[in-house]
């Protein structure tokens, strides 16, 4: 079975969602991803949304575009992250089940199934792609049920249920449902329809529905975890890695207190 599949079984057998944490591959270099993947683990993350980072982002806002500038402005490749998180999931002890969140433009340029293979031979157990239309997904998501890849693609507010129905039909995995309308960052509030966006999907899919984009705080945590599976977070987390450079010790300690505390509403 694949990683995400067991996991969400397990989380779902235990009423409560899981927490992923959003965190770019190589910021500020990929030895501090090593040792920052293991740490939040051990904060409660229950699997990761591994940015691989891209020079025009589609829809990241200024705090994930600029922990990607960081991480190419040491000339990144896409085979160095591989390599980094293999060292990662190598471990005996590593369980999080890690996904990409990847433009199809890095997966085009590599062949979606090599990408795949590759990350699959990393430990990968999935990829997010935001940039693919549902009504091109269809030979995508056939190389990643070939390979048990889970392929996850984007709802938004303003995704028609027409549109709708056929996104989550052709993802696997989970369904990532997009909170806000605009780019990523943190929210001071969710917005009210969110609630009546997830009740609209959960009739049309039995897949686990994950919210990103806003959230950023314990008390956003807690208002969520009755209402969907999964609680991505990730400018706020990435928030936290800006003095890496300069400190990466203290950069840690931060992160892994704020990742504990987001953690802590879940039970």
């Amino acid at each position: 079975m694949n990683p995400i599949d067991t996991l969400f079984a397990r989380t779902r057998a235990a009423k409560r969602a899981a927490l992923m944490p959003f965190v770019t591959a190589g910021d500020p270099d990929l030895a501090f991803t090593t040792d920052l993947l293991p740490a939040l683990a051990g904060a409660g993350a229950d699997l990761f949304e591994i940015g691989f980072p891209f020079s025009d982002p589609i829809a990241d806002g200024p705090v994930i575009q600029a922990s990607y500038t960081r991480a190419l402005d040491k000339r990144l490749k896409t085979a160095e992250v591989f390599d980094a998180l293999k060292r990662v999931t190598a471990r005996p002890e590593w369980h999080a089940p890690l996904v990409a969140m990847a433009s199809y433009s890095l997966m085009f340029r590599t062949g979606p199934g090599a990408f795949m293979d590759a990350a699959r031979a990393a430990g990968l157990s999935g990829c997010v792609v935001p940039d693919v239309p549902v009504e091109e997904a269809d030979e995508l998501a056939r190389l990643a049920r070939d390979r048990d890849f889970k392929l996850i693609l984007l709802v938004t507010p303003t995704t028609s249920p027409e549109r709708a129905a056929k996104v989550v039909a052709a993802c696997s995995g989970f369904v990532y449902v997009v909170s806000v309308v605009g780019i990523t960052g943190a929210r001071e509030a969710l917005p009210a329809a969110l609630r009546e966006q997830l009740a609209r999907l959960r009739s049309l899919t039995d897949l686990p529905l994950c919210v990103g984009f806003g959230v950023s705080k314990p008390e956003q945590v807690a208002e969520l975890k009755d209402v969907a599976d999964g609680v991505i977070v990730g400018s706020a987390v990435v928030r936290h890695l800006e003095a890496a450079a300069r400190d990466r010790a203290t950069a840690l300690a931060d992160v892994t207190a704020f990742v504990r505390a987001l953690r802590a509403p879940l039970g």
